[in-house]
């Protein structure tokens, strides 16, 4: 039987032989945490215990008793912070060196995440083109923001090894390998275009920002010349 209850909240749970059942919209109301973080937490399930989830009325739910349990253990678990610099200004665009400071890591730890990035890794809000590589930039907001999210989990103690997720590390490969792809035959469609101009146009066919678009094709035109 499937009733609902919980009046007090701006759209009731269901009910479901006495369990409350939650949508992720009544998750992001009740925990907090927006949109994203909580599609992130589903997404990597199999490796970070997510509950299951039940579909009512042809919507994903969520036992809500369950979820808070799992919920609650992850915002407990152990975390050291106190490396990050939380100084100077948000909107500074910092190189990776600058990253690797206000994140109180070795630079390698940066590169590695721009090869392989780790979850919510965020995206540069500017890449500067060099001979030999790209340099990324992102602000000191970015970075705090990032940390903060438990779904990156920077700091956490024990567990797997510092970095990205073995199981995410070849998604994000995978994936990479598609796009590069797709940057390949791009220029190939468009010869004598600027790496902007095919990267504006990746973005508007296949959605992500231009500057990631940019990197992979500097990434599709070094492997052209191989």
């Amino acid at each position: 039987m499937v009733s609902t209850t919980d009046t007090t909240r701006s759209t009731p749970l269901k009910t479901v032989d006495g369990r409350q059942w939650a949508t992720r919209e009544d998750l992001i109301e009740h925990s907090g945490y927006g949109e994203t973080t909580l599609k992130r937490l589903w997404h990597d399930r199999r490796a970070n215990g997510h509950p299951g989830a039940r579909e009512i009325d042809g919507v994903l739910h969520w036992e809500r008793e369950l979820w808070d349990e799992w919920f609650a253990q992850q915002r407990q678990r152990s975390r050291d912070l106190s490396g990050v610099d939380r100084s100077g200004d948000p909107d500074e665009q910092l190189p990776p060196a600058g990253q690797a400071r206000v994140l109180g890591v070795d630079p390698a730890r940066i590169t590695q995440y721009a090869k392989t990035p780790p979850p919510g890794w965020p995206d540069p809000v500017r890449v500067e083109e060099l001979k030999t590589r790209v340099r990324e930039y992102r602000t000191r907001a970015q970075l705090w923001a990032w940390v903060d999210d438990p779904v990156s989990g920077f700091g956490t103690k024990g567990g797997r090894p510092p970095g990205p997720d073995p199981k995410a590390r070849a998604r994000a490969a995978k994936t990479l390998d598609t796009r590069v792809q797709l940057a390949v035959e791009a220029l190939a469609a468009m010869p004598g275009k600027k790496a902007g101009e095919v990267a504006a146009a990746l973005a508007e066919r296949h959605g992500q920002g231009v500057d990631t678009w940019k990197r992979i094709v500097t990434q599709a035109r070094k492997q052209a010349q191989q």
